[in-house]
């Protein structure tokens, strides 16, 4: 277990000097906002990457796999976050995991930038994919022992850091789609391995003197027999891995369709063992079993409400490119474009929604009411999306204000719901599983996508308004549920508000 308690960890932070919060946040924001940019710019345009035709410079992959692959891409970055929890709780600290998991990210887009066809895609979704799962659940980690666990600028630090995130992904699509649909798909994946530098810069100059002790210790650290057993677990599950690869993929047994249902399972899978492992563990307290029971709710709801938001780069980044009326107001738009809506109002609002927190105090909503309202809006942001196929059919080209409005209402969403889940995160979690619950939070976000991975098969110009009708609608009704359940919730959170 760590050394040191969470006082002297909070101790050794200068607590102000950022916007009133602790001279870490400076740090955890930067980083975050170059690995942001280097991973949104990549991902406005890796769809369109892959669905082009080789000729005019993409890969010419199916539409309906290219989606599949595009949610399964995000499920797995998101999973591998299980890794990087466990790297972090069991052996280096969630500093040094940071680090290497920003390394090997920009390995990825420098991978991707490169002329490699199909096996360079896959080699560098391979290596970001293992990158941000060491280094997102960990930078978010270490944001939470930045604070007290009883600060009230807690919630108000963590929707700043979320900013910071955003104000990221707002210029990536801009600066990095616009020169990859432009010029060269290539020129603007090197651009993205440019931001991660660039991030790890911040990280590796400022950490010392502004983050103290946060993240330096090791919660649970392996014992010396323990480290034995593991690695030669790691190396065996390898080896098989590689074997059963090398068999299946050269046979067909394998195909792209089956490692997407695969990973589809998985997504459900894996919280659940973790669930149970965390609940079962008897380094887990009574109080800290009865908030894992809390905490199952609000991450149905969150995977829910990602299952929507995460849609936002697949179907509406498709529906912005065949859609969408691209000439707007004299100006000619890049469907890439569409991607810096999400993280554009995140950075107007996001400010007003800290301040909101901040000024209501103790009388703010609960953290469940909180979760429902941003599952009603998440809703709301689908069922807009009928009213011009209604109207107009599914033939012609709709204006883009429609896709404003869907993001809009989402984003308005996503923040009652996604920085005060990290926040509950931080303070639900087992100690002994601090990072590794991080890790269970955004696991939600890989379930969601999972299923994506599925769902999204299923959208067409044809099934347009069945389509988005039954996923918001589905998304209302469980915001209702969870709202009338709110009560229960927080009796099961035993003190954590």
């Amino acid at each position: 277990m760590s050394t040191h308690s969470k006082e002297e960890i909070v101790r050794s932070v200068p607590q102000k000097g950022f916007f009133g919060h602790p001279k870490g946040l400076f740090t955890l924001f930067f980083t975050e906002f170059w690995e942001r940019f280097s991973y949104y710019g990549m991902r406005a345009l890796l769809l369109y990457y892959m669905y082009t035709e080789v000729a005019s410079g993409g890969l010419g992959i199916d539409d309906g796999t290219a989606k599949s692959i595009m949610a399964i891409y995000g499920s797995l970055v998101y999973m591998s976050g299980i890794i990087g929890g466990w790297i972090a709780d069991r052996l280096l600290g969630t500093q040094q995991t940071v680090f290497y998991g920003g390394v090997l990210i920009m390995a990825g887009h420098i991978v991707l930038a490169l002329p490699a066809g199909t096996t360079g895609l896959f080699i560098s979704m391979f290596l970001i994919v293992v990158g941000t799962g060491l280094l997102k659940p960990n930078v978010s980690s270490v944001v939470g022992d930045l604070y007290s666990p009883r600060d009230v600028r807690r919630d108000s630090g963590f929707s700043i850091f979320y900013m910071g995130i955003n104000m990221g992904a707002l210029i990536a699509p801009l600066v990095v789609g616009t020169l990859g649909q432009e010029f060269n798909y290539h020129l603007g994946f090197g651009v993205a391995a440019i931001g991660m530098l660039l991030g790890l810069i911040v990280f590796v100059v400022t950490k010392k003197k502004y983050l103290g002790l946060a993240g330096t210790y090791v919660p649970n650290p392996l014992e010396q027999d323990e480290k034995k057993k593991v690695y030669s677990r790691i190396g065996i599950g390898a080896l098989i891995v590689v074997i059963l690869g090398a068999i299946t993929i050269p046979t067909g047994i394998l195909t792209i369709n089956g490692f997407t249902y695969l990973v589809s399972i998985l997504g459900i899978l894996i919280p659940t063992i973790y669930f149970i492992v965390m609940y079962r563990s008897p380094k887990t307290t009574a109080d800290e079993k009865s908030r894992l029971v809390a905490y199952i709710p609000l991450f149905i709801a969150a995977i829910m409400f990602w299952a929507i938001q995460e849609q936002g780069s697949i179907i509406l980044a498709e529906y912005a490119d065949k859609r969408t009326e691209l000439s707007f107001l004299g100006l000619e738009l890049q469907s890439s474009w569409f991607q810096s809506l999400n993280p554009l109002f995140i950075v107007i609002l996001a400010p007003i929604f800290a301040g909101f927190w901040m000024k209501l105090g103790e009388r703010q909503p609960s953290t469940p009411k909180k979760f429902s309202i941003g599952l009603l809006f998440a809703g709301l942001s689908f069922l807009v999306m009928i009213i011009p196929a209604t109207i107009n059919g599914t033939d012609s080209l709709v204006s883009p204000i429609w896709l404003v409005l869907s993001f809009l209402l989402v984003v308005i969403g996503e923040l009652c719901l996604s920085p005060v889940g990290l926040s509950a995160t931080t303070k639900l979690a087992p100690q002994a599983f601090s990072a590794q619950t991080m890790s269970l939070w955004f696991l939600s976000n890989a379930s969601a996508q999972a299923i994506n991975a599925q769902i999204v098969k299923l959208y067409t110009p044809e099934t347009e308004v069945i389509y988005f009708g039954v996923i918001g609608g589905v998304a209302i009704l469980l915001g209702f549920m969870l709202y009338l359940l709110s009560k229960k919730i927080q009796h099961f959170m035993k003190g954590v508000r």
